[in-house]
């Protein structure tokens, strides 16, 4: 079914009764050409791409539980570009760019929303750290505006200037950043992939992988083994144990990442805003509620629950910026594991093993990157060579010393 306005009306005249399922339920036949492990945002973006861009249909996406039941569902919505190394400025500014044409080229509204995302300073380095970070986005042709004390109050004027612990000083803006309706995401991908042949198969965990003289030739699952040309992983925080069903040991640990959602409130902040003496980010949702986090737990976990330790130090950085958030409650909060690489940037590449293909290790950056991640990740597995956006993103930069610390918020605690 294509959603118009048309469409939406000729429903509404008929009671609702004329919508069908955005996808099939498939359930998995003996072979395909691609195998894709993992529906979730990236896992489906994949496929959708292969089959847009590279006219492969016979392609199964397979997920353990339910569309959308993963990290894709579970994050804090923010999509954004502002990066200042050359191995991540175009593909994320790739992303952006998908974001931006995304709803028109799926037919589905994921309530994309580029409300700003304002990243603040609060000393003379960070400053020109930002400055330095905002003229490298402006030479690769992305926006960027590093704003004063009183920019920002333009903008944010509720936070604390005056008698906070780390005076604000002004920030780094990127105007077409924003946030996106995380499930709507995966539906919508789901929905187009669908569209174009591909069969999404759920409730189908994968127990193992199967080679046949070093290469891959398909899956074990709960439902029965499946043959494959080319067994693709997206698995998130997953990733090392898939993997090390082909005998992969990843450069990769897991660990929980909670976000937190207040009570539902009148509009009060408009974009997404970090706090820079911290890690802090917020941002409002439609609904009203306040969304936001912070670290990550600092031990290795595979569970999607947190701990008070680091809920008490999110909050401690939400009252250091915005005392304010001191009157809300808290209305609820999860966990999502994360695949935190050792250098904080991902890895899209062949593996060792013939015909089986990685997309991990995304740290924080996961959702803001589903389309470029999806696009990018077609492209390796379609023609056997990484797409330019995509380039630096080898699996064996940790062994060559090419990394792309962008943050240097990887896997050690200590760095975070």
């Amino acid at each position: 079914m294509h959603f118009s306005l048309l469409s939406v009306l000729g429903q509404a005249l008929r009671g609702q009764r004329g919508w069908t399922p955005h996808w099939r339920d498939a359930g998995p036949r003996d072979a395909y050409d691609v195998v894709i492990v993992g529906g979730g945002g990236h896992g489906l973006a994949a496929a959708y791409y292969l089959a847009k861009e590279h006219g492969i249909t016979d392609v199964a996406v397979l997920e353990r539980s339910h569309v959308g039941s993963g990290n894709v569902g579970r994050n804090t919505t923010i999509v954004r570009s502002n990066y200042g190394l050359p191995g991540n400025i175009p593909f994320y500014e790739r992303s952006m760019k998908l974001w931006e044409g995304l709803e028109q080229d799926i037919n589905y509204n994921a309530m994309v929303s580029q409300r700003g995302v304002l990243n603040l300073y609060h000393s003379d380095g960070q400053r020109d750290a930002y400055a330095r970070r905002g003229n490298a986005m402006r030479l690769a042709a992305v926006d960027a505006e590093l704003l004063d004390r009183e920019g920002v109050r333009a903008i944010v004027p509720f936070i604390d200037f005056d008698n906070a612990r780390f005076p604000v000083k002004g920030g780094l803006l990127q105007r077409r950043g924003g946030t996106v309706r995380h499930d709507a995401v995966a539906w919508g991908y789901a929905r187009a992939a669908d569209a174009r042949g591909v069969d999404i198969v759920q409730n189908c965990a994968v127990t193992g992988i199967r080679r046949e003289g070093g290469r891959v030739v398909g899956v074990e699952t709960c439902r029965g083994p499946i043959r494959a040309r080319k067994v693709a992983l997206s698995v998130a925080g997953s990733s090392s144990l898939v993997a090390a069903m082909a005998g992969l040991r990843l450069p990769i640990e897991s660990h929980v990442l909670q976000a937190f959602v207040s009570e539902g409130v009148k509009p009060l902040i408009d974009g997404v805003m970090t706090f820079g003496a911290g890690h802090f980010y917020i941002s409002q949702s439609d609904k009203g509620g306040l969304v936001f986090g912070g670290d990550i737990d600092g031990y290795n976990s595979y569970a999607q629950r947190g701990n008070l330790a680091t809920i008490e130090d999110v909050m401690e950085s939400g009252m250091a910026l915005w005392p304010g958030l001191g009157r809300l409650r808290l209305l609820r909060h999860w966990g999502g594991i994360m695949d935190m690489s050792m250098d904080g940037s991902p890895i899209i590449d062949r593996t060792p093993v013939d015909g089986l293909y990685l997309n991990a290790g995304w740290c924080y950056g996961g959702f803001k990157a589903t389309p470029a991640a999806g696009f990018c990740f077609a492209h390796l597995i379609a023609r056997d060579e990484a797409h330019p956006d995509a380039a630096a993103f080898r699996l064996d930069r940790f062994a060559t010393g090419h990394l792309i610390d962008e943050k240097g918020v990887g896997a050690q605690p200590n760095l975070h």
